[in-house]
Formats: structure tokens, sequence, C-alpha cells
């Protein structure tokens, strides 16, 4: 029986390069943005602020990247019926705001990246662009947002 498994994690040039490419994304769709960007345990490793984002995007930029790498999957993802549930559940440590990516690189979790500022379909527009400055990671280009942000859900009531 194996007592370990392999691992990889984003490095600090690596962050970088996300947030790089993140920002020239949110510069070239003049949307100011917060980006955070965190390693596969969801700890910080680069951050920024554009000038004239928001202020409480601070916070959720990186609570959708660290839901983002906990969860190894995209933020926005839950139905709008079920994510303050999960939200309680966690006491808080997930968000299901559209704008989190994991960074999958050969099927592993290397690192997560969370934009906000704009609508979810902007921000999640600049992960997308982020997670691309990472040669072969997953740009998760089905992916369907199914929270209540952006989406048209009403609580309890289909779609139409």
């Amino acid at each position: 029986m194996d007592l370990t498994k392999p691992a990889r994690n984003l490095t600090l040039s690596g962050a970088m390069a996300v947030l790089n490419a993140a920002i020239a994304e949110a510069e070239r769709m003049e949307r100011p943005m917060c980006i955070s960007v965190v390693d596969l345990g969801g700890n910080l490793l680069s951050f920024a602020r554009m000038d004239g984002s928001k202020a409480l995007s601070v916070l959720s930029s990186r609570a959708k990247a660290v839901t983002a790498a906990l969860s190894g999957t995209p933020t926005g993802g839950a139905h709008a019926d079920v994510e303050l549930q999960i939200a309680l559940a966690s006491e808080g440590r997930w968000t299901n705001l559209i704008g989190g990516l994991p960074i999958l690189v050969e099927g592993m979790v290397v690192g997560a990246v969370g934009a906000g500022s704009g609508t979810g379909a902007e921000d999640l527009q600049v992960a997308r662009a982020g997670v691309a400055a990472i040669p072969g990671a997953s740009p998760f280009e089905d992916f369907v947002p199914m929270g209540a942000e952006d989406t048209g859900i009403i609580r309890g009531q289909t779609p139409r």
C-alpha cells in the first residue's frame, strides 16, 4: 500500500505568470480587477488590486481562488439552490461566485486563480487568461456556471 502520492505545486514564477496574464486580459477588457493566485493548498502566492477595482473584490477573488484550488473545480458550478448550504457547511470557506479556476496540469491541481470586480462572465474570462499562462493547463472551456450570479436563476424556480 502506498503511503504517499505525487504532487505538483505552482511556483512563485508560475503564479506571477498567471497574475500578469490575467492583468493583461483585464487591461485589454478595460475592466480593473482584483486577482488572486494560490498554490494547491489555497495559500496566497500572488495578488494584484488594479486601480479602480472594487475593494470587496480583494476578499472575493481570494475566496474564489481558494475554493477552486481545494475543490479542484471552477467556482460557480453549484446550483443556486444549494450554494448557501455548502457555504454554511464549510463555515464560509467556500464560494460559488463565478471567476475562480483551478490550475490543472496533467490531471493534478497545482494551484488556482480567482478574479473579481466585473460580472461573473468577465471574472471568468480574466481567470481563463491567467490559467492559459501555464503550459498544458486546462482552460475549462466547457464549464457552464450554475450559480445564481449571471445565470438568471431564481432560487426555487426552474429556469425557462
